[in-house]
Parts: structure tokens; C-alpha cells; sequence
């Protein structure tokens, strides 16, 4: 992902520029109505191809940036708690990151995570519908105008419409791809997801070496554990009337 974000500054940086340039002046129409090319232009590009997808990659980088965000956030704290540990506090343990730093992607960080590409999923597809919207994906050399100020039906051609079409198709197959890859990385985080917990579960609900411990020692029945206490009973009952029993006789032979 950071790699195909990069690699779109740079062709729009190296090459996007400098194909579109002044669109403006380079496109002709065949009237002298004043301010007619003007309103044609605007008509036909609301905005200019290359401040659109300057526009996407800042729209679809922010949730990624929130998320970073967040992450060293949660870095932060979580070392604060690691040195509250070395001296000795009673603290809880970190949770999202290990002994040597590094991250574990769970619990809010998963949850901040998954939202993040959710949110580039549905900004890459906003965009993608807005430029075939606005645009299209092919250009064409020529249009006809009819907006005020013009008094007729205007032809209008706009130059190196080819070369703007490689452009325009070759930032549409990087969106697609990035979408792709985001849609891939959420099923591959909500599957992983649910293969741990049925691990977990299935670990809780069926243990071998809990099922094959031979049964405890001191394990009875209930009859068994009543049976005892009578017979507990019944002992200290023969005790006591035979202590009592013994001691009007030595009171005698005493006397």
C-alpha cells in the first residue's frame, strides 16, 4: 500500500503535470465570442484532472494517518506502563505490544485498523464514480459547447487527448488496485480473526489433557458424604457417653 502510494506522487510529480500543463490555453474553440472558451472549459472540466487526484490521495491517505495516529498513542502509553513495571508499580501489563516493541495488531487496534481501510475502501470507490462521473475514461478530441455566453453550438477540441487517455486509464488501474488490495487485506483480518476465536473455543470446549485425568481422590457421592457424617456423628455420640460413663466411676475410687 505505501509503495503504491508513492508511486503516485511520483508520476503525478514526473509526468501528470507536465502532460496537462495549461489546459486552458492549449484548447480551441471555433468562435470569437467573448469569454465563450472560458465558460466551455469550466463546463467541461469542473476541475482539473491532476488537483483531482492530488485531492484523492490526500482523501484516501487520511484514515491511514488517524489510524498512525492512534498506534503511537497507544505505543506511548503502553511504554509508560512498561517503565511503571521496572520500578517496581503495580500496573497492568502491556497489551498491544511485546518486550522488544513490537505492535500486535488486536482488540482497539484492530477495531481502528479495520475501520481506517473501510474508510479508503469507500473513498477509492467515491472517487473512482466521481472521475468516471466527471470525466469519463477516455477523452475525446472534440465537443460541442451550448453554454451562455456562446450564441450557437460550439466546437471545442482539446490537445493530446491520447496521451491523457494512458494517464487517465493508468491512475484508474492504480485506484483499482489499491481498492483491491484493501478489500483483500480486510477478508484476510476477518478471517484470521475467526479462525482464532474457533481455536480458542474449541481449545475451552475440549482439552485432552483435562478429559483423560483419572477422577480426583477425595471425589464422593453425595450418598457416600452423608453416610461419613453419620458415622461421624455416631462416634462422637459413643464418646461422650462413654466419657461420661467413666467419670462417676473415678469419682468413687477417689473417694
Amino acid at each position: 500500500m505505501s509503495v503504491l502510494f508513492i508511486f503516485r506522487i511520483l508520476v503525478l510529480g514526473a509526468g501528470v503535470e507536465n502532460v496537462w500543463g495549461d489546459e486552458r490555453s492549449d484548447m480551441v474553440c471555433n468562435t470569437n465570442t467573448p469569454g465563450c472558451e472560458n465558460v466551455c472549459y469550466d463546463w467541461k472540466f469542473p476541475i482539473s484532472h491532476v488537483r483531482f487526484w492530488v485531492m484523492q490521495i490526500i482523501f484516501v491517505s487520511t484514515p491511514t494517518l488517524l489510524y498512525l495516529g492512534h498506534a503511537i498513542h497507544v505505543i506511548h502509553q503502553e511504554n509508560k506502563l512498561r517503565e511503571m513495571q521496572r520500578n517496581n508499580q503495580l500496573v497492568k501489563s502491556p497489551k498491544y505490544t511485546d518486550e522488544n516493541g513490537k505492535v500486535q495488531i488486536k482488540g482497539r487496534l484492530l477495531g481502528s485498523y479495520l475501520t481506517q481501510l473501510f474508510f479508503k475502501i469507500i473513498l477509492e470507490l467515491a472517487f473512482i464514480i466521481g472521475q468516471y462521473l466527471l470525466y469519463g475514461f477516455v477523452m475525446i478530441p472534440e465537443f460541442y459547447c451550448e453554454e451562455s455566453p456562446c450564441r450557437m453550438k460550439t466546437e471545442c477540441f482539446m490537445s493530446r487527448p491520447t496521451e491523457k487517455t494512458i494517464f487517465i486509464i493508468f491512475m484508474l488501474v492504480v485506484a483499482c488496485v489499491s481498492l483491491a488490495l484493501n478489500v483483500l487485506e480486510v477478508c484476510y483480518l476477518l478471517c484470521r480473526r475467526i479462525c482464532r476465536r474457533r481455536k480458542r473455543d474449541s481449545m475451552v470446549h475440549y482439552n485432552p489433557k483435562v478429559s483423560y485425568m483419572p477422577p480426583p481422590v477425595f471425589s464422593l457421592n453425595l450418598e457416600a458424604a452423608e453416610s461419613l457424617k453419620q458415622n461421624c456423628m455416631n462416634t462422637g455420640l459413643e464418646t461422650g457417653w462413654a466419657q461420661r460413663s467413666s467419670s462417676p466411676a473415678e469419682a468413687k475410687s477417689e473417694l
